[in-house]
């Protein structure tokens, strides 16, 4: 739903221009109305009411997640969420690009999951987004901020108002404005059989 052209950034992380079509902007509107009218104002245990609503606009939702009422989602079509992933109250989930949720993974409250920014580099200040992937397990804490083409491993955990502008790999602790490592995270209980 719009025009894409590959840009690196800084960081070395793939970012992609967007120019935002007819379609797009006519979508996110039906949204806006379904949103307001529907989804924010379900009860909070209704999840596969929201489920539903945000299916009937593209998202990919497995089995068992649990998206909050007040959770804004900017375009349903680039969610992903895996078996019992979770977008908690207040969530802003900015989904220029393709945002992923992988099993287990919870986005606690007023977290924002930032797939979209502004090239500073060009006078007119084009849009540039970049997936979000959030791996199994994965946890963002309370605040934190996660900016576009940033991937969290398998059982990373961004810290409380942490905010992740690059990759973070599997079982790592960031904290902080930058976010850095601080600790590893033990991943022996989350063990598949």
């Amino acid at each position: 739903m719009g025009v894409a052209v590959s840009t690196p950034t800084e960081t070395g992380t793939r970012v992609k221009r967007v120019r935002f079509t007819f379609k797009n902007k006519l979508g996110r509107a039906l949204w806006t109305l379904v949103w307001m009218m529907f989804f924010r104002t379900s009860p909070r245990f209704m999840f596969f009411w929201r489920r539903f609503l945000l299916r009937c606009f593209g998202a990919r939702m497995a089995a068992g997640t649990i998206v909050y009422p007040s959770t804004r989602i900017w375009a349903p079509w680039h969610l992903e969420m895996e078996v019992e992933s979770c977008l908690s109250f207040g969530v802003e989930c900015y989904s220029v690009d393709r945002i992923r949720l992988g099993h287990r993974a919870v986005v606690s409250q007023y977290a924002f999951l930032c797939g979209a920014s502004h090239d500073y580099n060009d006078p007119a200040m084009p849009t540039i987004a970049g997936p979000i992937i959030l791996g199994d397990f994965a946890w963002v804490c309370a605040g934190a901020f996660v900016g576009p083409g940033v991937t969290l491993g398998d059982g990373v955990v961004a810290g409380a108002r942490a905010v992740v502008l690059r990759d973070v790999a599997a079982w790592n602790i960031v904290a902080g404005n930058p976010a850095i490592v601080v600790k590893t995270r033990d991943s022996s209980p989350f063990k598949r059989s």
